[in-house]
Formats: C-alpha cells, sequence, structure tokens
C-alpha cells in the first residue's frame, strides 16, 4: 500500500488552505472529504473575508474549490473516514469506500449541525425540515417557516430566509437573540419576521410534509402552522473516527500553538479543534499553519 507523507481530512476553509501549502510544499498527499466547501457553502452573505467586502457563502466556496483545483490535488470526494489510527510511524486512515496511510495528517472535518431531539425531527428531514437555508431556502418561497436557535447561524438562516419566504417565526429558548448586533439589527427590523423567545419546540408534524410544530413558551404551548423548519441550535465536531485524539469537554480536538495533537504526526485545523473562535478566516489561517508544521514535522523525521 502507498504511504503518504500527509493525508488531510476534510475540504473546508482549514482543509483546502492546507491542501494548497502542502502543494506548493510538493508533498505527496491527498484529502479526503463527504464535500467541498464546508460550513462556507451553507453560509449566506459574508461580510467580514477580508479582500472581499461582500460574497455569498457559495461563491467563495467556489473559489477555494477553484484554488484547490488549480494545484491538481487529489481529492477522494464523497468518502467519509471512519477511523484513524496511529501504529509505530503509519496512520492508518479507513473510509466507506477504501483504507489509506500515511506519515502524518490533518483533521480539519469541521462541524456538522446538532439535532433537535424531537418527535417528527428524523420522519420530516428532508420533508420540509432541513439544517441548511443556503441548500433548501429558495424551496420555501412565499410560504411560513421558522428557524429554530438564536445565534450567528440561526440568525445568518433568517436574514436568507426573509426574503424569500412570507413569514419567519424565530424560536429562541433564552430571553433575547444572541449574536452578531449588526445581524440582530436587521432581523429585528424586518417587517416579516416574529421573534417568540423563551420558546422551545416539543414535535413536528405534518403529513407527507411538515405543516406545524408545537412549541413551549411562556403563556404555555401553541402550534404554529408553517410548511418549513430550519434547525439551528449550533454545531458539533466530526471526531467520531478520531478516538484515540485528545479532545476537551466540548468534543474539539485540543492542540497546541502549531496544531499539534496529543499524537505526534497527526494535526488538526479549523471549526473541529479548540481555537477560540469559530470563523472562516481563521480556519483558513489554521489550515495554513498546520500544513507548514506538518512540512517541518516530516522535515525533521528520519523515515
Amino acid at each position: 500500500m502507498q504511504i503518504y507523507d500527509l493525508i488531510i481530512i476534510g475540504a473546508g476553509p482549514a482543509g483546502i488552505t492546507a491542501s494548497v501549502y502542502a502543494a506548493r510544499k510538493k508533498l505527496n498527499f491527498l484529502v479526503i472529504s463527504l464535500d467541498i466547501g464546508g460550513q462556507t457553502a451553507w453560509s449566506g452573505d459574508i461580510e467580514n473575508y477580508t479582500g472581499y467586502q461582500f460574497i455569498t457563502g457559495p461563491e467563495l466556496a467556489s473559489k477555494f474549490e477553484e484554488h484547490l483545483r488549480k494545484y491538481g490535488i487529489v481529492l477522494k470526494e464523497n468518502e467519509e473516514v471512519l477511523k484513524l489510527n496511529k501504529s509505530g510511524e503509519v496512520i492508518s486512515i479507513k473510509t466507506n469506500k477504501a483504507e489509506y496511510q500515511a506519515r502524518s495528517a490533518i483533521i480539519a472535518s469541521g462541524k456538522k449541525s446538532k439535532e433537535l431531539g424531537v418527535p417528527g425531527e428524523k420522519e420530516f428531514k428532508n420533508h420540509g425540515l432541513t439544517y441548511c437555508a443556503t441548500c433548501d431556502g429558495p424551496l420555501f418561497a412565499g410560504k411560513s417557516v421558522c428557524v429554530i436557535g438564536g445565534g450567528n447561524s440561526a440568525l445568518d438562516a433568517v436574514l436568507q430566509l426573509m426574503k424569500i419566504a412570507k413569514q419567519v417565526y424565530v424560536i429562541n429558548n433564552t430571553d433575547s437573540l444572541g449574536g452578531d448586533a449588526i445581524m440582530r439589527q436587521k432581523v429585528e427590523a424586518s417587517g416579516n419576521v416574529t421573534i417568540l423567545n423563551n420558546s422551545r419546540v416539543l414535535s413536528v408534524f405534518g403529513d407527507k410534509f411538515v405543516s406545524a410544530i408545537k412549541i413551549k413558551d411562556s403563556a404555555g404551548l401553541k402550534e404554529l402552522a408553517v410548511q418549513g423548519v430550519f434547525v439551528e441550535i449550533g454545531l458539533i465536531p466530526n471526531v467520531a473516527f478520531a478516538g484515540e485524539v485528545e479532545k476537551n469537554e466540548r468534543k474539539e480536538i485540543k492542540i497546541d500553538s502549531r496544531n499539534q495533537t496529543n499524537i505526534p504526526g497527526i494535526f488538526a485545523a479549523g471549526d473541529v479543534t479548540d481555537v477560540q473562535e469559530k470563523q472562516i478566516i481563521i480556519a483558513a489561517g489554521e489550515g495554513s499553519k498546520a500544513a507548514l508544521s506538518v512540512f517541518r514535522y516530516l522535515a525533521r523525521k528520519k523515515f
């Protein structure tokens, strides 16, 4: 079996940036990912990525992919990593399609959406209930929808949906919305957005597709007639495959300033790690750091 210098897991901002730096260092490597773009592809309007006063998430993800393709990088797309382990100096990575080996690895697998865990969620997933406003928002033009959550991801979804839907309900379980002030102001100023604080969803129901949700607020139980449910209650790291890599209480991979994990040769970058802030530009920077650290690690080893 071929042993690569490096395998990068994930092709979001961190993974793609790491791959560009690895290509420029002439490393023999490949990238394994379920998709390209990661959470960037799910984002709506982006106004804080240096160099772009305004760009949409899908547009920025496309720019990332264009940069990756420029270097002819070997990409194993639509592959899910199931297990990662190290024996001696070799790291083995098993996916749903194959098995690979390398001298080093960068885990840049990002995060996935948390689930509500209420009756009707699994039954109506992709039948009116979704976790991606960017992907599915246009399907709900002229309809009544709800966004569940009160942070930046929820506000981003609302900002997209209020341009498309007839009515947007925000189901927030705290006293007030969180997130960036400028995003809150835009949401609160919209004429077709109703914010329901101190509320939580109890169930989702309908026939073949979502028709309503049941919620509980300070006044008691009530039903809201909606045709779309957008779940935006946070994210959890994609780390199920990385059993021996040390994680914090939030299941984020613990790294040092060089992106090194507790296992020599295994690095991590982006939202899957315990870095303080989760931003596209930070993930990209962490990806470049990780690749440079891998280069130094390999240069100092005798295999």
